[in-house]
């Protein structure tokens, strides 16, 4: 079984020492699904808001650069590329975030902020209309780099 890195030997918690790690191209892809009913998905257009998935779009972008300042023990990196892309399907919203860097650690931390934070502003954008929105799946599709490689769920 793999050791977890953000433990000492004693068991405390750490922030990983990444000094010494080569820059590396580095990609991670997550996705998030909100799950919302037929009659709320087709008033989406006309939402008094404005477009729900155009602002989940920029608040995950933002999200992603702003992953550790959220979660205590992620290093914060400079993000090179950060995009998520919103696509109406039956039943919801599917929220695919991607994220890269050339640095000495990942970004699999961000891309998945950035599929949540998309996720939970498109329920905040319409709650009003429908409060048993649902997020579902979220999960990291892939990521590229590092000592680990490639990997692809």
């Amino acid at each position: 079984m793999k050791k977890l890195s953000h433990y000492d030997r004693k068991g405390t918690a750490r922030m990983v020492d990444v000094s010494a790690k080569a820059n590396t191209r580095r990609t991670a892809r997550a996705q998030a699904f909100v799950k919302i009913a037929p009659a709320v998905l087709a008033r989406l257009p006309a939402n008094p808001k404005g477009n729900p998935l155009e602002i989940a779009r920029f608040a995950g972008i933002a999200a992603a650069k702003k992953t550790s300042e959220l979660i205590p023990l992620c290093h914060p990196l400079m993000i090179s590329h950060a995009d998520v892309e919103a696509t109406v399907e039956p039943g919801g919203v599917r929220l695919t975030s991607t994220v890269t860097i050339t640095g000495p650690t990942g970004v699999e931390m961000e891309a998945l902020t950035a599929a949540a934070v998309a996720a939970l502003t498109v329920y905040d954008m319409t709650k009003a209309l429908d409060k048993g929105i649902e997020i579902q799946d979220l999960y990291l599709l892939e990521k590229t780099g590092g000592k680990s490689g490639t990997y692809k769920r």
